[in-house]
This record gives C-alpha cells, sequence and structure tokens, in this order.
C-alpha cells in the first residue's frame, strides 16, 4: 500500500517488494507531511517483520513447520505496536489506551475453543482445570471474564473447587490477574499458553 502511495505502481504477487527504496522515500518526506513514527519508525519496524516473514519461516504454517516461538513473540508485539501507533497518534491517546484498543480489535482464533452465541466451549476435555482456565482467558483477551462467566464455561466437575484453582493462578503463577471484578491472563500465562501449544486441537 505504501509503495502505491508512493510510486504509483503495486507489487505483483509472487515478487519482492523493493523494501530499502521505500523506506528510504517515506524518510526522505518533508517532516511536516506525516509524523515521524509514520515516515520512520513504522516503515522500518516493517522491514523487520518482513525479513523474518520471508527468512526465518514464520509464515510457513501450512506447511506444517512449527515456527520459532521467538520470532513469532517478536512479530506479533511489533505488529501490535504498529496498530496502535496509528490509534496513539490520530484519535490522540495515550500508549497503552491505543495498545488496549487493539487487544480488543484483533481477534484471537483459538482451536481449541468453539463460541456459540456467547458460550465459549473448550474442546479439549481432557485438560485439567487450570488449563481450561487460561486457554478461556487466552480467547478473552483483554475483555477478561467475570467468576459467573468462567463458572458457566467449564465443566460441572471443575466448578466446586473453580475459584481455589484461580487463585492459584493469581498468587503461585501469575499467570492470571484478578482485578477485583475480571481475571485477565497476563503476559507469562500467555506464554505458558502457547508454549504448550493449548490452543490446538
Amino acid at each position: 500500500m505504501l509503495e502505491h502511495a508512493t510510486t504509483g505502481t503495486g507489487t505483483p504477487l509472487g515478487g519482492q517488494l523493493a523494501t530499502d527504496r521505500l523506506i528510504g522515500r517515506l524518510a526522505q518526506m518533508p517532516a511536516t507531511s506525516a509524523p515521524e513514527s509514520i515516515r520512520l519508525h513504522i516503515p522500518r519496524a516493517l522491514r523487520v517483520v518482513y525479513d523474518i516473514r520471508n527468512k526465518r519461516d514464520a509464515a510457513h504454517l501450512a506447511d506444517g513447520i512449527d515456527p520459532n516461538l521467538q520470532d513469532v513473540t517478536m512479530v506479533v508485539a511489533v505488529l501490535d505496536w504498529i496498530l496502535a501507533e496509528p490509534i496513539r497518534l490520530y484519535h490522540n491517546v495515550r500508549p497503552n489506551d491505543a495498545a488496549v484498543m487493539v487487544d480488543m480489535i484483533v481477534a484471537r482464533t483459538a482451536p481449541a475453543i468453539q463460541e456459540f452465541q456467547g458460550f465459549l466451549k473448550v474442546l479439549r476435555p481432557s485438560l485439567p482445570a487450570g488449563d481450561v482456565l487460561l486457554v478461556l482467558l487466552y480467547q478473552r483477551g483483554a475483555k477478561g471474564a467475570h467468576l459467573p462467566e468462567l463458572l458457566q464455561w467449564v465443566r460441572p466437575s471443575m466448578r466446586g473447587n473453580l475459584r481455589r484453582t484461580l487463585d492459584r493462578l493469581v498468587d503461585e503463577r501469575a499467570f492470571v490477574h484478578y482485578s477485583g471484578m475480571l481475571y485477565y491472563i497476563t503476559r507469562t500465562g500467555e506464554q505458558n499458553v502457547e508454549e504448550r501449544k493449548l490452543l490446538n486441537l
């Protein structure tokens, strides 16, 4: 899109994007034409993502290749920042507020969960209660979940000790944060879910 805007042409499917030339042209734009993040930082950040996509197998999930978790984590974090930066700039909000807005916009897709009119069903019945809660909270993201919602979504056999299980995830593992009203998954909780492939069927 940026190349089309600056040169009037697009990149054919299967062709290589001339990233260095594009970054150079954007950097030469007058400072008054766009914020520095748009002219400099976002193009350079996209270049890093583009290189990893092409050279480090992060885009080849369909080939059965298990991408390097460290690379994928970095790519996701960079893309989250890239999405948040225009929101911060053009809606005049704080960086943290922009990040929350992005997290609310981005749809999380967890194969291990199916939603039925707001009811989240975990499709891996062998998971223990703690892992079921982590998968549910991962799916909810920045929305978090109330205790009554979690009680509804887990299997009946898990409901009796659910609060104790949540307390362990909050206090002993730091995988979950409790705000007094809502439960949220933490970064360490997200990493644990991804490393153990709890989202896979």
